[in-house]
């Protein structure tokens, strides 16, 4: 997957996601493709809507107006699925990602995948598993905020940041009591030596990235950061059971996994 040619469409439910995540959602994106067309779809007339209006030309968003006709249903789903059906039709894309924790996208994750295109998600945990299974990557909004909150804590503690007003501190605190001290998933230690048996193929020693592509295959919501890890080599060696050997290819490092 080509990082500079691979054009990605983020489409983002305005009404079921999170603007304080914007800057994140983007470099999350970014690990796959380019984010070329980017839109935000809600009703702007409603407060709801007034902490995106502070980041949309930040981070070049176009915003899309769609009113609520009936109380307590909008019609930012249906507007952002025909609009992503049109993308999807003008090849003027290689990829998806669709921000929302939402169920009713599930049949648009599973339609874009049809037609054999990239599709990811980005929603919390709280979002229905056949939503999650219907994205080729799934990246939970939660190990977004724990990246988040631990750079502003770092630099909170550097001298030059002193300047910095503390409403910022005390916002990634807010941060911090919602999201972080939740409860963290368990490792499923069967996932991981069955994802290490798809990609050995028999060999003894196995790239980790290989490895990593097969744990999305099993689970597509798999991500080392919902396990307190910041990366899958992290991860594994802290298993006893695998030895993870440094590998490097012209200066750069791809590490090799295998069983002790």
């Amino acid at each position: 997957m080509k990082e500079n040619k691979f054009n990605i469409a983020v489409l983002i439910d305005g009404d079921n996601a999170q603007a304080k995540l914007i800057k994140e959602i983007l470099e999350e994106v970014s690990k796959y493709g380019k984010a070329t067309i980017r839109r935000i779809y809600g009703d702007w007339t409603t407060p709801h809507m007034n902490s995106w209006k502070e980041v949309i030309n930040q981070y070049s968003f176009n915003p899309i107006q769609k009113f609520s006709y009936t109380t307590g249903k909008n019609s930012t789903d249906s507007s952002l699925i025909i609009d992503a059906m049109d993308i999807l039709h003008s090849d003027s894309v290689d990829g998806f990602c669709i921000v929302s924790s939402d169920s009713d996208y599930t049949g648009l994750a599973k339609r874009i995948r049809e037609e054999g295109m990239f599709v990811m998600g980005i929603g919390r945990r709280l979002t229905p598993k056949a939503f999650v299974q219907s994205c080729e990557i799934f990246t939970f909004a939660e190990n977004l905020i724990t990246e988040s909150v631990s750079e502003k804590r770092s630099k909170s503690t550097d001298k030059s940041s002193k300047s910095q007003p503390k409403k910022t501190t005390a916002k990634s605190e807010d941060v911090n009591k919602e999201e972080l001290f939740k409860e963290s998933p368990s490792l499923d230690l069967s996932v991981i030596d069955k994802a290490f048996e798809i990609a050995s193929d028999e060999e003894e020693e196995i790239h980790i990235a290989k490895i990593g592509a097969s744990l999305r295959k099993i689970d597509p919501s798999f991500d080392p950061r919902s396990y307190g890890y910041r990366n899958l080599t992290e991860l594994f060696k802290s298993l006893d059971k695998y030895t993870v050997i440094r590998n490097e290819v012209n200066g750069l490092n791809y590490p090799l996994v295998k069983l002790k």
